[in-house]
């Protein structure tokens, strides 16, 4: 932890981790895409002590310790070491998207927002800066530490992904209302999937993905 500090990029104010069962898969987290962008060193976690003694630390060498699945971080101060990309494409103006999702998926997430992690994924899920990481509270929840409910969660979305960018230029057209509103929750679901969550609805989830096929093929 303390070489972690020394070698971290000016600008960068915390010790960033990710936790969860293997490190493999750990690698895979769209959490990380724009850790990995900037060249940003994250500690893949994956003891089950990890989500208990970082809590207890709290900061190392004066950097506090935060958990890349949590809303709230700014990685736009953070320049040095950051890939340039030829032809990176320019964000679509998703705005009015993100607010038919907010309107479709209310009851789900606390909110949805325009993501600055993500670089090759739709979509992901963090926790509220201030809530628990997500890990340890499925972890507290499994042994009856936490109620059964969990947290409600924001789903980010990337504007850059061709698949936002194509939904984003559907937003006003009649015809598509039925399919935007099928997509919020489709990638909700991905996104919890991809978190190792279970779909709260898999019958749903199941037709929401026929109905898109089938519009996709026609």
């Amino acid at each position: 932890l303390a070489d972690y500090a020394k070698r971290m990029k000016p600008g960068q104010e915390a010790i960033y981790f990710i936790t969860g069962d293997d490190a493999k898969a750990l690698r895979k987290s769209p959490q990380l895409e724009g850790f990995a962008a900037k060249n940003i060193e994250v500690l893949l976690l994956s003891d089950p002590i990890d989500d208990f003694w970082i809590a207890a630390a709290g900061e190392i060498e004066g950097k506090m310790l935060r958990s890349v699945t949590q809303g709230g971080i700014d990685l736009s101060k953070i320049t040095a070491g950051e890939k340039k990309t030829e032809a990176e494409k320019p964000p679509a103006d998703i705005a009015p998207l993100v607010a038919i999702f907010k309107l479709a998926l209310k009851d789900e997430v606390k909110d949805v927002r325009a993501s600055q992690r993500l670089t090759g994924s739709a979509v992901c899920l963090v926790a509220d800066q201030g809530d628990l990481d997500m890990r340890l509270e499925r972890m507290l929840r499994m042994h009856k530490q936490l109620g059964a409910d969990a947290a409600k969660r924001i789903l980010e979305i990337n504007p850059r992904h061709a698949l936002v960018a194509k939904l984003a230029a559907a937003v006003g057209k009649p015809e598509q209302a039925r399919a935007l509103d099928d997509m919020a929750h489709l990638l909700l679901d991905q996104a919890r999937i991809v978190e190792g969550e279970a779909v709260p609805d898999p019958a749903a989830f199941a037709r929401r993905l026929a109905t898109a096929l089938e519009r996709g093929l026609a």
